[in-house]
């Protein structure tokens, strides 16, 4: 485990585009893990940037996101697909046609969840996932539980969950109460794992999960068992 502390929210995007970027130089075909939300929108404003410059080329990278809302569409400007495009997909080169995010509109949620899971074994797993973690231990949309769950699942999120995310929101009525969310599998055998983690009311939850009980009342506490993993914290 490697935990690099900054001292602004700018250093700490810097950090995690500097780790995802050596990623895609060195293995210009990676399967990127990615993760939505305010943490990682610096992040990836700076791998955009470094696109435009010249430095990085996207065009045989693959994109498979962690969790998507249940009921909303691609076009929703609230949904998953529709932040990852406007905050990441446009701004470089890579084929719409390689970046996977969950459907929360299927017909079938289970299917979509089994089917989830097996395009990401097809593609040979992921070579790097980026993460973020909420103020009571989940990742991706993995909530607090009695056992941690495996596979791409339908998860019910909890209040505390549907609050900080009501921010996006005009209302939190209007936030959805489920998701769809990759399983502990496809995240812990990822063949690298960057959390990032910014503001100073994620520092006891962080301590918490990287240096306490492995518990499914904690879900980021499972990382402690990942071999390749780098922590970014910044308390502003």
């Amino acid at each position: 485990m490697r935990i690099i502390k900054v001292k602004s929210y700018e250093q700490m995007s810097r950090q995690a585009a500097n780790i995802i970027s050596a990623q895609v130089i060195i293995k210009p075909d990676s399967v990127l893990g990615l993760a939505t939300g305010s943490t990682p929108i610096g992040a990836y404003d700076q791998l955009g940037k470094w696109y435009k410059k010249g430095d990085l080329d996207f065009s045989k990278v693959t994109t498979v996101n962690l969790d998507e809302y249940v009921g909303l569409s691609g076009e929703n400007i609230q949904s998953y697909r529709y932040f990852m495009e406007k905050n990441f997909f446009e701004k470089i080169n890579i084929k719409k046609e390689n970046t996977f995010v969950p459907n929360g509109t299927a017909k079938d949620l289970v299917a979509e969840c089994t089917n989830y899971d097996d395009r990401i074994k097809k593609l040979g797993g992921i070579d790097l996932q980026l993460l973020g973690i909420g103020v009571d231990g989940h990742i991706g949309f993995n909530e607090p539980s009695d056992c941690f769950e495996k596979s791409t699942h339908v998860v019910t999120l909890h209040e505390s969950t549907i609050a900080a995310n009501s921010r996006f929101f005009d209302s939190i009525d209007d936030v959805p109460k489920k998701a769809l969310t990759m399983g502990m599998v496809s995240i812990m055998q990822a063949k690298k794992i960057l959390l990032i983690a910014n503001g100073k009311q994620k520092e006891e939850i962080l301590n918490k999960a990287l240096y306490g009980p492995i518990t499914p009342q904690i879900p980021a506490s499972i990382l402690q068992l990942h071999p390749d993993i780098t922590i970014i914290y910044s308390e502003v």
